[in-house]
C-alpha cells in the first residue's frame, strides 16, 4: 500500500505584499500529478491546510477543488487534520459532502467520523474518537490512521476530558494513542499515526520551528512529545509543523516531517521541498521515498557590497523573491532603492547594512516605525532594559502576537 504524506500547505499565506496563491495553485497541480503518476492509494496530509483561521475564499476554493482532484474522482481517500494555523470547526465543516468525495477531515482530537462505504468502493470499516480504520478496493488488509490534530491546552481540557492543570500533554496524548493502538492496530493491517504537533527525540537538540510560524513548543502552547511516546505498533508516522523535511527517530518507526510545499520564509531560503510516498506492508515498519517538488518560486536572501553587483545579479534572476542586504557607509538613497524596486519585481525587503558608526549612534535614537513588530519590541526592549531580549523572551512575544482566542 502507498500512502502519500504532505503536510503545512498554508494556503492563503503571503510573504509581505507578495501573495502566494499561483504559487500554491502550481505546486499543488505537481503533488496532484505525483499522486496519480505513482498510483497512490491514499493521500495524508498533516495539518495547516490554511495560513489563517479565517481564509480567504480564493485559499478555501483552491483546498477543496485539489482535495477532490486527489482522490482520484473519489477512489483514492484523503485524510487531512487541522493544524495550529487552521479552524478546526472550518476544517470539519463541509465532512458529509467531503465525505462522499473520499476526504476525511479531523478537526480535534476526538472526532469520530461515522462508518460506511462509498460508491467507489472505499469503506470506513471502524471508528473511534480520534481513529478511522479503511478498507480500499484491492486490498485484503485494511489501513487503520490514528488522527492527532494540533491541540492546545484549552483543546486538551475540552475535548479529552481532562481536567488536571498539571497534566502533561504527552503523557495524556501517549495514553490515548497507545488506548486506540492496543484496541485497533495488530499486525494484521498497517497502522499510521497522523499528527501535528512539535515532535523530537528525547535528548537530542530540538529543531529549529519555521520563521514567522505560530510557535507551539513555548509556554502557552503545546509541549514537546517524544518519539517514545508514540505507540509500538505504529508502523509510520506522518508529522506536520516543521516546514523542512526531517526524520526526528526510526523507532518505533519512521517519525517524519515531509516538509511544507513551498519556501514560506527566507530562513527556509535553499531547502529541497518535496513530498514523501511512503511503502505499508502489515508487521514491518515502513519505507519511504522523498520525491522533490519544483513549483514556486525561489527564495534568496541575498547580501552585496555595492549596488552594481546588486543590480547585475537581480538581472539575472528575474523570477526569484529576494531578501536584499546592501552594505554602504550610508543610508540607503530613495533613488537607488527606486533603481533597485525597478530592476525587480521580486525584492521582498531592502535591508541597508550602515557601517557608519556616527549613523549607527543616530539610529539608536530613533525609533523607525516602518520596521516590523518584532523588530520594534527588541527595539523597545533595548532602550528600556539597555539589552537585546532573550531566545525565551523574544519567542513569548511572537506567541503573544500570533495567539487567537478561541471559544
Amino acid at each position: 500500500m502507498f500512502l502519500l504524506h504532505t503536510a503545512d500547505w498554508h494556503l492563503g499565506k503571503r510573504l509581505e505584499k507578495f501573495s502566494r496563491l499561483e504559487e500554491q495553485r502550481e505546486v499543488l497541480e505537481e503533488i496532484i500529478r505525483i499522486a496519480d503518476e505513482r498510483n497512490v492509494d491514499a493521500v495524508l496530509v498533516a495539518g495547516d491546510l490554511f495560513d489563517a483561521f479565517n481564509p480567504s475564499t480564493e485559499a478555501v476554493e483552491l483546498l477543496y477543488k485539489s482535495l477532490k482532484r486527489l482522490t482520484n474522482d473519489g477512489r483514492r481517500p484523503v485524510i487531512a487534520i487541522a493544524g495550529n494555523h487552521d479552524s478546526p470547526d472550518r476544517i470539519e465543516a463541509p465532512d458529509p459532502l467531503a465525505r462522499a468525495c473520499g476526504i476525511l477531515f479531523a478537526g480535534y482530537p476526538s472526532s469520530q467520523l461515522a462508518t460506511g462505504s462509498l460508491e467507489s468502493g472505499i469503506s470506513i470499516s471502524q471508528s473511534a474518537p480520534g481513529f478511522i480504520e479503511l478498507r480500499l478496493p484491492g486490498f485484503d488488509y485494511p489501513l487503520r490512521v490514528i488522527l492527532a490534530p494540533y491541540v492546545n491546552e484549552y483543546r486538551l481540557q475540552t475535548f479529552l476530558g481532562i481536567q488536571e492543570k498539571e497534566a502533561q500533554l504527552r503523557d495524556v496524548l501517549q495514553n490515548h494513542w497507545q488506548g486506540l493502538a492496543d484496541r485497533y492496530c495488530d499486525e494484521n493491517g498497517v497502522n499510521v499515526l497522523l499528527a501535528h504537533f512539535y515532535v523530537m527525540k528525547k535528548g537530542d537538540v530540538p529543531p529549529e520551528e519555521p520563521e514567522d510560524e505560530k510557535p507551539i513548543l513555548h509556554v502557552g502552547g503545546a509541549q514537546a512529545i517524544y518519539s517514545e511516546n508514540i505507540p509500538p505498533q505504529m508502523q509510520y508516522v506522518a508529522l506536520g509543523h516543521l516546514h523542512r523535511y526531517h526524520r526526528i527517530d526510526k523507532v518505533p518507526c519512521p517519525v517524519v516531517y515531509s516538509s511544507s510545499p513551498l519556501a514560506y520564509s527566507f530562513a527556509e531560503a535553499g531547502q529541497q521541498k518535496q513530498v514523501l510516498l511512503v511503502d505499508l506492508k502489515p508487521g514491518t515498519p515502513a519505507s519511504y521515498e522523498a520525491i522533490p517538488l519544483n513549483a514556486g518560486r525561489t527564495l534568496f536572501r541575498k547580501r552585496f557590497e555595492s549596488s552594481e553587483l546588486a543590480l547585475e545579479w537581480l538581472l539575472d534572476h528575474p523570477n526569484a523573491l529576494v531578501e536584499l542586504t546592501l552594505v554602504s557607509d550610508t543610508y540607503l538613497a530613495s533613488d537607488l532603492r527606486r533603481q533597485l524596486l525597478l530592476a525587480h519585481q521580486g525584492i521582498v525587503t531592502i535591508i541597508p547594512e550602515v557601517h557608519n558608526p556616527e549613523l549607527l549612534r543616530q539610529e539608536n535614537q530613533h525609533i523607525d516605525l516602518g520596521k516590523d513588530m518584532d523588530e520594534l519590541f527588541a527595539q523597545y526592549f533595548s532602550h528600556r532594559y539597555g539589552q537585546q531580549p532573550d531566545e525565551a523572551i523574544t519567542n513569548l512575544f511572537k506567541e503573544i502576537r500570533a495567539e487567537q482566542t478561541e471559544e
